[in-house]
């Protein structure tokens, strides 16, 4: 694995636990030589992952919109900073550039994000491993459900039981070295 997208909040959020989770999200990223693809920001959760994956030596690509880099939210010391035009094609490019991808804590834009790479990986446009780093729990509510979408027979199983679900950053990207290809939805229904 050469480089993670990881989607996380423009805000650190109240709980400390998270901002922690974040930076030893950017300091293992490094340690193990995988670059960071991320939104570009210098603010929130975005600014502490990106700035211990630098700190640690590591590589940042960032991807952001015109609009939020001139309202001066970019990240002045990135490897690599890209502009787009859009939300969407920040998106796109995002998982162009990466190979596997994280969620840490965020709102509303980190569950888009999420739920599109999840919904492509249904469709077998991604092949790569989609993993939450659940610090505190956080992420406890999403997985529940997911669940009863797969109970209610909205979603197969497998992708459910395939979501890494991890509570710190060293146990989602140890899971993402033995990742395996699902497939589409269509493929073993």
């Amino acid at each position: 694995m050469n480089s993670v997208a990881v989607y996380c909040g423009s805000a650190t959020g109240d709980n400390p636990a998270f901002a922690e989770a974040a930076r030893q999200l950017g300091a293992e990223l490094a340690r193990r030589g995988i670059r960071l693809v991320y939104g570009g920001g210098n603010v929130g959760l975005m600014g502490i992952v990106a700035d211990a994956v630098l700190a640690a030596g590591g590589e940042v690509a960032g991807v952001i919109p015109h609009q939020l880099a001139d309202l001066e939210m970019a990240h002045a010391g990135l490897t690599v900073l890209e502009r787009v035009d859009t939300m969407a094609q920040r998106k796109t490019r995002m998982e162009e550039l990466a190979d596997g991808f994280l969620a840490l804590p965020g709102g509303i834009g980190t569950l888009e994000e999420l739920t599109e790479v999840l919904t492509l990986q249904q469709l077998g446009h991604i092949t790569g491993p989609v993993g939450l780093i659940n610090a505190e729990g956080y992420w406890d509510p999403f997985v529940a459900l997911l669940e009863n979408f797969a109970d209610n027979g909205f979603i197969q199983r497998r992708f459910v039981d395939a979501l890494i679900v991890e509570p710190t950053p060293a146990a989602a990207l140890d899971a993402f070295a033995g990742w395996v290809p699902l497939g589409s939805k269509w493929d073993n229904a």
